[in-house]
């Protein structure tokens, strides 16, 4: 009984107590933690394992726009910095920092744990998948570091996320694209629909860019794929049907077609029989055919 509940406590649950979302009163803490602080911001840094690279300017400018107005309702969440006794180390909440850093604010609200460097990983990651807009590609990497550095299965994500299994398979596929057009989704050049249109591509980057000179939709997108997949597999098939043909079918096919001045197959299954099909061009030859083969 005991495991069966601490396996349902899952990723979500570990966050929402960890940024303080749920009433936990009553529950033995799990780890030594302080009381909510103002710390001057120049004593606050970088996670350098922040899993999240970019950050967009724009947006941290509205929020420091918000943060200036209305202040910081939402402390950051850090810890004792690891190397440096008088700084501390951001957990969860850079983009705040960030903005707050544009608003020229002095002091912000934390709450101080401590935590090891596993612990500070995986709760960024996390935190970056449920509270940021991530690109398609960021997110599909968060999810494989999650499961590669912690072993946690595509359900088990789902369900501590909210997220649904197949959102998560599919944005892992993603990562199987080559490096040029996974670029291009993190630019915001593709969207991550183009971008599941292309997985099965063989000349993913060369669509990819196509898709973005003629700007393309995800629709028309799925169309010149299978154009570009068609055309090869039906000639594949073509010249392997040729290459089986012994040289009296191909014999065969070719005096027909020069006496009937129609195009004819012939596709001989030995003993089981087969198939002759005859192309014509339009209906007066369709009519010239009926005659011949009612005798006329």
């Amino acid at each position: 009984m005991q495991d069966g509940k601490a396996a349902k406590r899952g990723l979500g649950r570990g966050l929402s107590a960890l940024m303080a979302d749920v009433d936990l009163s009553g529950a033995a803490p799990e780890r030594p933690v302080r009381d909510r602080s103002l710390i001057p911001i120049e004593q606050l840094t970088a996670n350098p394992d922040q899993p999240r690279r970019s950050f967009d300017q724009d947006a941290l400018q509205e929020l420091a726009e918000s943060l200036k107005s209305r202040g910081v309702l939402q402390p950051l969440i850090v810890r004792p910095h690891p190397a440096d006794s008088g700084l501390y180390q951001i957990v969860a909440g850079e983009r705040r920092w960030r903005a707050a850093q544009m608003a020229q604010l002095h002091e912000l609200p934390v709450i101080i744990r401590e935590l090891s460097d596993t612990e500070v990983l995986e709760i960024a990651i996390v935190e970056n998948i449920q509270r940021a807009d991530l690109n398609a590609i960021e997110e599909a990497a968060s999810f494989r570091q999650l499961m590669d550095r912690f072993g946690h299965t595509q359900e088990r994500l789902a369900e501590a996320l909210n997220k649904s299994r197949s959102h998560i398979a599919n944005l892992l596929r993603l990562l199987s694209l080559p490096e040029q057009v996974q670029e291009m989704v993190k630019d915001g050049k593709l969207s991550a629909g183009h971008a599941r249109a292309l997985i099965t591509s063989p000349n993913a980057a060369q669509l990819a860019r196509r898709i973005v000179e003629k700007g393309l939709s995800v629709r028309e997108t799925e169309e010149l794929v299978r154009k570009h997949s068609q055309p090869e597999s039906a000639a594949r098939k073509s010249a392997n049907r040729s290459a089986e043909k012994d040289a009296d079918t191909r014999g065969l096919e070719s005096d027909l077609s020069a006496q009937l001045k129609m195009k004819v197959v012939i596709n001989h299954a030995g003993m089981d029989g087969g198939t002759l099909s005859i192309t014509y061009r339009d209906l007066d030859q369709l009519d010239q055919l009926c005659q011949l083969l009612a005798g006329h």
